[in-house]
């Protein structure tokens, strides 16, 4: 009788154990050398997934009409400025309208060459933490991780180009005709934007937008990981 009690207490303890040990075990980290990756792989195919999206989606934004002619990322008028935008066209001065709106954008396109360098530093900046993170994270949490690090420096970066664009554009001219005809509308309540640091929110918005757009599709896409160390690294993912 006694023998079988043994028999059994054993087994509970047993069972006890394994359960407790399969906890355990489930909270290990994953070693990345039984995929036959290491973890420098990973953190190398991180980057040059970020420096892909740098390359091919931030390079369009640089170009004439990149933000304009982009739905994703066009800068439309802020809240303050729309009952301006519609004012003018209901006064007949829409190609005016028109023209505020696109400087806008041109502003931002010549910001945003100056984004590069300091993409490059952040990505550089990769641990293999990180990349861990970022491979099993959302399929944008390569460019979280960037915006994280970058949106200050950018912001210092971008906000006296787009000063200075505003000049070089013609939009500082264009925006005082379009706020000055508003302001001579009678009843309309006065306004002076800070288009500056509006753009250059927007400008740095647009970029991150395009980042993830080509990590989406990096993630999602098989075709798109056009790099045989892309291919490697983000089956882990798959």
């Amino acid at each position: 009788m006694w023998i079988k009690k043994a028999f059994l207490f054993c087994s509970v303890f047993l069972l006890i154990s394994c359960a407790e040990l399969q906890q355990v075990v489930n909270t290990l980290p994953i070693d990345t050398n039984t995929v036959g990756l290491d973890p420098q792989v990973i953190g190398n195919g991180l980057r040059e997934a970020l420096d892909k999206g740098i390359s091919i989606q931030v390079t369009k934004l640089t170009q004439k009409n990149g933000f304009y002619n982009n739905q994703l990322v066009k800068i439309l008028l802020p809240e303050e400025l729309q009952k301006v935008d519609q004012t003018l066209r209901d006064i007949g001065l829409g190609s005016l309208a028109d023209e505020g709106i696109k400087v806008l954008n041109r502003a931002a396109e010549d910001a945003v060459k100056e984004a590069t360098p300091i993409f490059v530093s952040a990505v550089k900046g990769i641990t293999f933490t990180d990349a861990k993170n970022i491979l099993l994270g959302a399929d944008n949490a390569a460019t979280i991780y960037l915006e994280q690090r970058t949106n200050t420096a950018l912001y210092s970066k971008f906000n006296p180009v787009i000063k200075n664009s505003f000049a070089k554009v013609g939009a500082d001219q264009i925006w005082t005709n379009i706020i000055t005809k508003y302001n001579s509308v009678p009843f309309v309540n006065k306004v002076n934007p800070d288009l500056t640091d509006y753009v250059t929110n927007q400008a740095l918005s647009g970029v991150y937008i395009m980042i993830s757009v080509e990590e989406k599709d990096i993630r999602s896409n098989v075709n798109a990981r056009t790099t045989k160390l892309l291919r490697q690294v983000f089956a882990l993912q798959d």
